[in-house]
């Protein structure tokens, strides 16, 4: 009888991962399977904070089948009282007799101890396999645990000649429904999104998740969340009658200190949240302190930058941008629309930023393409 390789498994284990998508946050996702000889005898996904883990779904749907089985789970089994108990004594408890690991915890109340937990119990723990493909399941996550702020993602809908409203404001709307059921994807598995106060004065959006048009093929949302929502406000011009105060779930507002008292407390009136950050020496909000913020307190994995050419250019002089996801719509909009991204500095072709193309494929009739930015050297800066 032919041998499924540890590979084959573990591929399972990511599938059912990926289910928790739009639902764990802000714990990753996790996929487990357990299978003795060749035959699967459980299996499960972590689903939501607070509930149990994969290896206990799995664990349960098992049985007493577990004895002897071998795990394959997409993360290190955690090894510290959090919410619920530490998986890596359910599965000694189990008698589980071999453990294979995608990649280690980098949190780091977890940090290796599962592992050791397993082995001290004599049960034979293989690391590493598959890898890459748990990592790319929870970038937001390793973010946080090992830099200290969430992973962001740039969206950006664009027409061919890199223009992404008229020189008015008005930009509804460039890409087709296909491209916009992607954005609806993206807010939905983003523990926040971000903007800038001038995108919300413009296009008074609600950044919202709409269910109805993200069509996520069957992968379930928690029904009402929505990711938080941020406005970068230094001088707190946002409107008390903007949509996105009225909307369901939460919106920040991050600015500096130093305004008038009534105009922090009529936007609290309004519905908002209002956090004084430090400022960087333009007098702006510090967009590195921002992170921190939705890291240490917002616990925010992945964080969607859904923005106007500012505060785009911004995040990217900062170095604070992961991944690009840009929606190339068949359309030009001429010079006097307004530019993807106002960059600072850029006179020479030496000076131009480099990007490294992931991806490019068709999304009805636009383009979507993933990429992220070069990183650059101090010298190059």
């Amino acid at each position: 009888m032919a041998v499924t390789p540890p590979e084959a498994w573990m591929a399972r284990a990511l599938e059912l991962a990926r289910r928790g998508l739009y639902t764990t946050d802000p714990n990753p996702r996790v996929g487990c399977v357990l299978v003795k000889g060749e035959r699967l005898v459980g299996e499960g996904f972590h689903a939501r904070a607070g509930e149990p883990h994969a290896e206990v779904h799995a664990l349960r749907q098992a049985g007493a089948a577990a004895r002897g089985a071998t795990a394959y789970v997409t993360l290190e089994p955690c090894s510290h009282q959090g919410r619920t108990g530490p998986c890596a004594v359910a599965l000694v408890e189990a008698g589980v007799a071999r453990v294979v690991v995608a990649m280690a915890d980098p949190n780091p109340a977890v940090a290796g101890r599962g592992i050791a937990r397993l082995r001290e119990a004599g049960i034979e723990v293989e690391v590493g396999v598959l890898e890459e493909q748990a990592r790319a399941l929870n970038p937001g996550f390793i973010m946080r645990m090992d830099h200290g702020r969430p992973f962001v993602r740039l969206k950006m809908a664009t027409s061919l000649d890199g223009r992404t409203a008229m020189r008015s404001g008005e930009s509804q709307w460039i890409t087709g429904p296909q491209a916009r059921r992607e954005v609806q994807r993206l807010r939905a598995r983003s523990s926040a999104v971000l903007t800038g106060v001038e995108s919300v004065i413009f296009d008074n959006s609600r950044l919202t998740v709409r269910p109805e048009q993200a069509e996520l093929d069957g992968v379930e949302l928690i029904a009402g969340r929505q990711p938080l929502r941020v406005v970068v406000d230094s001088r707190l011009r946002l409107p008390e009658a903007a949509a996105c105060l009225t909307e369901p779930g939460r919106t920040l507002v991050a600015t500096v200190e130093g305004h008038e008292p009534e105009r922090r407390e009529r936007l609290e009136a309004a519905g908002a949240e209002v956090v004084a950050l430090p400022a960087d020496a333009a007098g702006r909000v510090d967009l590195h302190a921002l992170l921190r913020y939705l890291a240490d307190v917002e616990q925010a994995n992945e964080v969607l930058l859904e923005t106007g050419a500012t505060l785009a250019g911004a995040m990217l002089d900062a170095g604070l941008v992961d991944e690009m996801q840009l929606f190339v719509a068949p359309t030009l909009l001429g010079g006097e629309a307004r530019p993807l991204f106002q960059l600072a500095g850029i006179e020479t072709m030496a000076q131009q930023r480099g990007l490294e193309i992931l991806d490019i494929r068709a999304v009805g009739r636009d383009w979507r393409i993933t990429a992220r930015p070069e990183r650059r050297t101090k010298a190059e800066k």
